[in-house]
């Protein structure tokens, strides 16, 4: 049987991992640290962005192992949209978005607003205001800001901070939860 991507992985094994999906409920808020430290088999990641008109869909780690073609199309889809700009992504914040979705049991896919920013674009972003951080994690490709139609600000950024993965900001006036890998913390409100 062929492998797919050179990591021994049959399209056999992703398409009975991908159905594994469908009948695995979503793990609770309690379990979400247990999910981020290896609790399944497969890793999941959904986002369309509105500035560029693109979406993906697809699952980006397999029994242990990310996928590195569909590590090379996150980064992609998450680069500075305004330089065009990609730029390796921290896995780690993607694996706490994708936590955080599955905590909430939706189909719908994030709206991706902020993934990696140039130092260029964030500098442009900082002079425009003043809620934007100087030394960004988004530079770094440590950050995601991110928003749900069918859940609150508030529901999303209690998903996320129940990860305890890294960084949950809630911006509920311009509807959007920041998360980042770095230190555990929160803000916003």
């Amino acid at each position: 049987m062929a492998e797919i991507d050179g990591l021994g992985f049959s399209r056999r094994a992703i398409l009975a991992a991908f159905a594994a999906t469908a009948v695995t409920a979503a793990p609770t808020f309690s379990k979400a640290a247990g999910f981020l430290r290896g609790g399944g088999d497969i890793r999941r990641v959904r986002m369309y962005s509105g500035r560029t008109g693109e979406r993906l869909d697809m699952i980006y780690w397999i029994e242990g192992k990310y996928l590195r073609d569909s590590v090379k199309e996150i980064n992609h889809f998450m680069r500075d949209w305004r330089t065009d700009q990609s730029y390796k992504m921290d896995l780690r914040t993607v694996d706490i978005m994708a936590a955080a979705h599955n905590l909430l049991d939706v189909n719908e896919p994030y709206m991706l607003l902020s993934g990696y920013r140039s130092p260029e674009t964030n500098a442009m972003l900082r002079r425009r205001s003043r809620g934007v951080a100087k030394n960004s994690l988004h530079m770094k490709g440590q950050a995601a800001d991110l928003r749900l139609g069918s859940r609150s600000v508030s529901q999303v950024a209690r998903a996320a901070r129940a990860c305890k993965g890294g960084g949950v900001g809630t911006y509920s006036r311009s509807n959007f939860v920041h998360m980042d890998c770095g230190q555990v913390r929160s803000w916003g409100g």
